[in-house]
């Protein structure tokens, strides 16, 4: 159900289409939430038949049609509602520690690989991450920008703190990732020597 809240929290800041939803979620949301397009059509037609959004159809091209969504205050009662209440935690599904706990199983070189491309992916996205920060920081990023101008100027320095807060933990976790990973390479070069 997260993907839902991750489409209304996209949706409390302007009316969009479909396409223009995955697009700003891509750019905003997703790097929290992760979810495709096959994922995000469905929802938003739920959503819609739940009283969440209400869609407006609207021409495109010569002959075409599209539907714009907009938060209803039900969808808006709805997202506060789960903001406002703690999140149950799931049990984990971790690959990568599963399989680091069976490396013994790996040629050592393989195991090394697997380290190596866990500390290139968190550092990628350490870096995405950071730069997502310095566009909340400096207010260019095109979905803040668009909250912020809709806000009242006493709520937009949390609008942004929030979103930098939750970013830059993002980042430490992404850190601590990778220092796992160094100390994994160097555990490998310690029992496979």
């Amino acid at each position: 159900m997260s993907l839902r809240y991750a489409l209304l929290a996209l949706l409390t800041s302007q009316p969009l289409t479909g396409y223009d939803v995955f697009k700003h979620f891509e750019q905003s949301v997703g790097y929290v939430w992760h979810a495709p397009d096959s994922q995000i059509y469905p929802e938003l037609r739920r959503m819609e038949k739940d009283g969440l959004l209400s869609g407006v159809e609207e021409p495109w091209g010569k002959k075409g049609k599209k539907k714009r969504y907009h938060i209803t205050p039900e969808g808006v009662e709805a997202f506060r509602a789960w903001m406002n209440t703690t999140l149950d935690y799931a049990r984990e599904r971790d690959p990568i520690h599963l399989k680091a706990a069976y490396l013994e199983w790996a040629d050592p070189e393989a195991a090394r690989a697997q380290m190596r491309a866990h500390i290139a992916y968190h550092s990628s996205r350490a870096q995405q991450w950071q730069n997502m920060v310095a566009a909340l920081e400096d207010r260019s990023n095109p979905t803040l920008a668009r909250r912020l101008e809709a806000a009242p100027e006493e709520d937009r320095a949390k609008i942004a703190g929030y979103k930098i807060f939750t970013y830059e933990g993002m980042i430490e976790r992404a850190k601590a990732e990778i220092e796992w990973a160094r100390r994994g390479l160097e555990l490998i070069d310690k029992l496979e020597s």
